[in-house]
């Protein structure tokens, strides 16, 4: 049978027994063992020299494999900026703005007043996007003696690799703090270089916001696993959470979805809390550190209301605020906290509802409402004929986690020993958390049994609840794997050479005793650590040694052509993720572009995407002329899509949206008619005179072909 040991001391902290006493230390004089003292500090010394090192390692082998995947030092500067696709090449195109500004006070007055990235409207840059690091580098590059030396763009690509080695910094000290020993951050730093594939798409995707904020997410859980640690002294204790509210400020700031991810780890902190395995008054301080970091950037953000309707605001406040009304929420028997634990929940979460609705209702916020709709679309809470929900839905990076996915985790044995530690603290944290529940008749039931023991401290229920909840996340949407799989690292290492997994193990097989607990958990880990650096060594220095080379003719000669042929006034219209890169290489002005969360452009870019629809050309004429456009870029991979199966393709969401029938063999819905007209994208190649009247061909590739359009009389 498994019992709880949970000792319980003031101020809402545990002890466990596997930590040494200060007893333990001295000898019989008074006097701390000096041999004891001179092996810790070694030992945190060398681990700390592995994690630096492992970490400046992580950031030279990703900047070496985008270097040789692209040649990148010696294509052209056209041929760089067409690497940094889609919304990369947006963000980018701020840094590059600022670097080539007369002055800093000018380039930030371009950002705040900014007429190019969308037609016909002046908008504030640093209010819409989270752009504030393009800002800092930028300032940073002007004012630092390097220009020589370095160009602008080795600078940008350099930072965010160096940042790599902060990220596997964090996940190292994660997994130290968690088990006591280096060896198993060691492990988690490996296991994150060897799955690289599954924990990281930096060295193609460099300027993606989450290439930014990841590492100050991974730098905030550390601090928040030494903040749950126990016998902190005060000192400690603030410094602690003043660094927690430094990597949560950093991180809300660099990534638009920062408010989603805090408010899974709310949820976390949440359900820990309600089964008392935190302490409460630290669980309020996390609390109160998001909501501050994250108005903070919304004042930065000059008051961004997406923030403000933030379902994490609404929720912080909802649970503050319930608690203080249930102030006896953990007192009495298990039926009675029961109840009273369902009445919190209930409570909170109609709460977090009615106050958002308010909020929103005060902003007429509508900025988020194609995430909710996506949402219900995705659960299977009704069909949608929603043109961005369905944009979303199509996508394979927001489609649930495939299945490969897990069968190469499993190659470096990072998924068996995932699953195995997971499930042994999934099993201890039920048993805790039950016992809690009970009260006063935990202490009775402890004292009968004492032959195996189940111990939980704080800071492994945090990263539990975290590695459970983020692990949801990723299933449901593969864009999300990243949050879960570096973490995933970090959590096996942790089992591996933790007693909380191998004590209870060893004891409920009768086979304990404290040196073969040792010597078992320290030869496993080493094995595991040999047997990944054996058989991933040699397909890292084969990937290292495989060189290609950037080749996209056919965007480089329409990159060129805009540039020479057309006016710096231009407006452009086409794909999003086109447009990106037309604004980064040429500095036209955009008519739509990938940074989806306003809604006025998401009704813009399906105006727009018409282009791809069955309308007249007269219809689409208008639409365009309406956002001052003077050329249109179509694209001969999304008019003649076959990426995506039927009912998914670009022009069958446009289809179904304007209430036609789709192309192709299949079913249509039957209330779906056929369009009487012809798809625009196809139909204006044949120069009719109905098209010619407004288009004119003046550009054309195996790619693209651009149209200029007649001005209005």
């Amino acid at each position: 049978m498994t019992t709880v040991r949970q000792r319980r001391v003031e101020k809402g902290t545990e002890v466990s027994e596997d930590q040494p006493s200060e007893e333990k230390n001295v000898n019989p004089d008074g006097t701390i063992v000096s041999g004891i003292k001179l092996w810790n500090v070694l030992s945190i010394t060398v681990g700390g020299i592995a994690a630096i090192s492992l970490g400046l390692l992580t950031s030279v082998y990703v900047a070496t494999l985008h270097e040789n995947d692209l040649w990148f030092s010696n294509i052209k500067e056209v041929e760089r900026e067409i690497s940094f696709r889609t919304e990369c090449g947006l963000y980018y195109s701020y840094y590059k703005q600022m670097i080539q500004a007369s002055s800093i006070q000018q380039g930030l007055h371009g950002l705040v007043y900014d007429n190019k990235t969308e037609s016909v409207r002046t908008i504030n840059i640093l209010e819409r996007m989270n752009v504030y690091q393009e800002v800092f580098l930028s300032i940073l590059y002007r004012i630092l003696p390097i220009q020589q030396y370095l160009e602008p763009v080795y600078f940008y690509i350099y930072t965010l690799f160096g940042l790599q080695a902060v990220y596997v910094i964090a996940l190292y000290v994660t997994s130290w703090l968690l088990s006591g020993t280096w060896l198993s951050g060691l492990l988690a730093a490996c296991w994150y270089i060897t799955n690289r594939v599954d924990t990281t798409r930096v060295e193609f995707t460099i300027p993606l916001r989450e290439n930014w904020a990841l590492p100050f997410f991974a730098v905030q859980i550390a601090a928040i696993t030494y903040l749950l640690r126990t016998h902190l002294q005060p000192v400690q204790e603030r410094l602690t959470l003043m660094f927690v509210f430094i990597a949560t400020f950093l991180f809300s700031l660099t990534w638009q979805f920062n408010q989603f991810m805090m408010l899974i780890q709310a949820l976390a902190l949440f359900i820990l809390d309600c089964f008392d395995m935190l302490p409460p008054a630290k669980v309020t301080w996390l609390y109160v550190i998001q909501v501050s970091a994250l108005l903070l950037v919304c004042a930065l953000q000059f008051f961004n209301s997406m923030i403000l309707g933030s379902l994490l605001i609404s929720f912080n406040a909802s649970v503050l605020m319930a608690r203080t009304i249930q102030r006896n929420l953990k007192k009495g028997g298990f039926c009675s906290r029961l109840g009273k634990l369902i009445i919190h929940v209930v409570s909170v979460l109609c709460l977090t509802l009615l106050i958002n609705k308010f909020i929103k209702k005060i902003l007429h916020l509508e900025s988020d409402e194609h995430i909710f709709k996506f949402l219900r679309a995705k659960f299977g809470f009704g069909a949608t004929r929603d043109f961005d929900a369905n944009l979303y839905l199509c996508e394979e990076a927001f489609g649930l986690l495939p299945l490969d996915t897990f069968s190469r985790l499993s190659n470096t044995l990072l998924f068996y020993v995932y699953v195995f530690v997971l499930f042994l603290m999934t099993i201890a944290a039920v048993i805790v958390a039950f016992w809690n529940l009970r009260g006063s008749n935990q202490a009775q039931f402890m004292l009968k049994m004492e032959e195996c023991t189940v111990t939980l401290k704080p800071d492994v229920a945090y990263n539990l609840m975290h590695t459970v909840l983020f692990g949801c996340l990723a299933l449901s949407t593969m864009r999300m794997k990243y949050l879960w799989t570096s973490h995933m690292c970090v959590f096996a290492s942790f089992g591996l050479c933790s007693t909380e997994v191998w004590k209870p193990v060893l004891k409920c097989i009768r086979l304990y005793t404290s040196q073969r607990m040792h010597v078992i958990k320290y030869s496993v880990s080493i094995i595991t650590l040999l047997y990944v650096s054996y058989k991933f060594w040699p397909g890292i220095m084969d990937e290292l040694s495989e060189l290609r080379e950037f080749y996209d003719p056919d965007t480089v000669e329409l990159m060129n052509w805009i540039k020479s042929n057309t006016p710096n006034t231009a407006v452009f219209a086409g794909s999003m993720q086109l447009l990106a890169g037309v604004k980064l290489c040429t500095g036209r002005t955009l008519t739509n572009h990938p940074h989806y969360e306003d809604k006025n452009l998401r009704d813009r870019t399906k105006q727009i995407y018409q282009i791809y629809a069955k309308r007249s050309p007269e219809d689409v004429y208008r639409i365009l002329r309406s956002f001052g456009t003077d050329y249109v870029i179509l694209e001969d991979s999304i008019c003649y899509e076959r990426r995506h199966s039927r009912g998914c393709r670009l022009r069958d969401l446009l289809d179904v949206a304007n209430g036609h029938v789709m192309d192709g063999l299949g079913e249509n819905e039957p209330d779906l008619k056929p369009s009487v007209y012809p798809r625009f994208c196809e139909e204006i190649k044949k120069n009719l005179p109905s098209y010619t009247t407004h288009f004119t061909r003046v550009f054309q590739n195996k790619t693209f072909h651009v149209y200029r359009l007649a001005k209005q009389k």
